[in-house]
């Protein structure tokens, strides 16, 4: 049966079905690169509730590298945002960034989640009706099918109204529903002078 849901502004209004387990995965460097481009920032806490509003939440899972020293250098101004998310109801992965230097002797910073979040995403799958993983990350298109073949719904939160757009054309085609961010803007900014924080940082 349908959940009806009174905002017509609603991007979801009509396509979630009453009771769904629900899990969320949010790719935090792609989600931070994607809004940033977009030009507004989230409040998480109303992220978290707004699909909360829309089936049973079984998870809303954050994944992040940062930097673990503390340090004038490295320290990252996303601890503040980790931390704000671990107390509000997010199961927060995070790894230390790692540092190499490539063939130009360039110093380079490596923080990839994708194994991460793979894991749990394959974890969880029995136990929920309908996975949203905000993403564009084309690596996870063979993912979110073998997610499918397990009988799981997948839809997937990006934009395309970015230049270029941020959500792979390969990832898109295999969910089952796709979501812009920019439809979403209305119903997950954070207003100025609230305590979240991501300033000048990488999620």
């Amino acid at each position: 049966m349908s959940e009806q849901n009174n905002d017509n502004n609603d991007p979801f209004n009509k396509r979630v079905v009453a009771g769904e387990r629900l899990a969320v995965f949010i790719d935090g460097a792609n989600l931070y690169a994607s809004v940033r481009t977009l030009g507004f920032d989230i409040d998480y806490g109303k992220l978290l509730n707004f699909f909360r509003k829309r089936g049973r939440l079984v998870r809303a899972y954050y994944y992040t590298a940062i930097f673990e020293e503390n340090t004038d250098e490295k320290f990252s101004p996303l601890r503040p945002l980790v931390d704000w998310l671990d107390y509000n109801g997010y199961s927060v992965i995070t790894k230390p960034t790692k540092e190499y230097t490539d063939i130009h002797g360039r110093r380079k910073i490596k923080g990839n989640m994708d194994m991460e979040l793979a894991i749990d995403m394959m974890r969880i799958a029995p136990y929920v009706d309908h996975i949203l993983l905000l993403s564009g990350d084309g690596d996870f298109r063979r993912l979110v099918q073998v997610v499918q073949q397990l009988g799981v719904r997948v839809s997937l939160i990006s934009t395309l109204k970015t230049n270029p757009p941020m959500v792979s054309d390969d990832l898109r085609r295999q969910v089952d529903e796709y979501y812009d961010l920019s439809d979403l803007r209305e119903h997950i900014t954070r207003k100025g002078g609230e305590t979240q924080r991501e300033e000048d940082g990488e999620a």
